[in-house]
């Protein structure tokens, strides 16, 4: 039988989808960063998923409580165009404080992973964040290094600096939203800054693969990168 997951309080009104192996622990961590479509069905089975691999496993609702269908991409980009960086920074820092709580969860040992604008998020916390985190993968997140982001939003590219954990960032060779060029100018950022990072793209595969919910999935990228995110989180955050 999988794991159960279950709504928890994270702080000021901040809830989260949360989820943990069977044990008294402590489990390596991990915090998850929503898609723009907000904390639906995909991101609570996810949850489950990554305590059934043996981490206590936790899921913010940057959206309170708001799920918009995927078919419905200009409602989930009107409520993406509202988030403020800082606050979502704040509400992880609220979420890491709340791991610190858990006698099951080692809150020494954290890691973020994020899709779509999630992605983004876990890139920004890799940097804001620091020294609070051990590792981070990056799922197809949009607005980290375009010339110009489509919302407004300031790019990422020069906060790589900051960052301390190894990183993951995963793109597919169609997704309309993140060019080539794109890859590049992240991948070279990071290089230059001597970050420590991997960054895999997927040949015919399109933006959001990893979700099986989503037209856009593609079962064999979504193992592959599942297989090795898993195995790069127990490398860095422990067993």
């Amino acid at each position: 039988m999988g794991a159960s997951g279950e709504w928890v309080e994270l702080g000021e009104g901040l809830r989260g989808y949360s989820a943990k192996p069977e044990g008294s622990g402590p489990f390596p961590s991990v915090v998850i960063f929503i898609e723009a479509y907000g904390l639906n069905a995909h991101f609570k089975r996810l949850t489950e998923r990554f305590a059934d691999a043996g981490f206590f496993a936790v899921t913010p609702d940057l959206y309170d409580g708001a799920v918009y269908d995927y078919s419905d991409l200009p409602s989930a980009l009107a409520h993406l165009k509202r988030l403020d960086d800082d606050t979502v920074m704040a509400r992880t820092e609220r979420t890491l404080d709340f791991l610190a709580g858990q006698m099951e969860a080692d809150y020494t040992s954290v890691g973020v992973i994020g899709f779509c604008m999630g992605g983004r998020f876990a890139f920004l916390a890799n940097a804001a964040l620091a020294s609070r985190l051990k590792a981070a993968s990056v799922f197809y997140g949009g607005g980290i290094g375009p010339v110009e982001d489509a919302f407004g939003r300031k790019t990422l590219l020069e906060r790589v600096g900051d960052m301390q954990a190894p990183m993951q960032l995963w793109y597919g060779t169609e997704d309309q939203v993140i060019q080539p060029d794109e890859h590049g100018r992240i991948a070279e950022a990071l290089s230059r800054a001597g970050k420590q990072y991997t960054l895999t793209v997927f040949s015919g595969v399109t933006h959001g693969f990893f979700c099986e919910d989503r037209e856009s999935y593609d079962k064999e990228a979504a193992r592959r990168s599942w297989r090795t995110t898993t195995a790069f989180f127990h490398e860095y955050l422990g067993t």
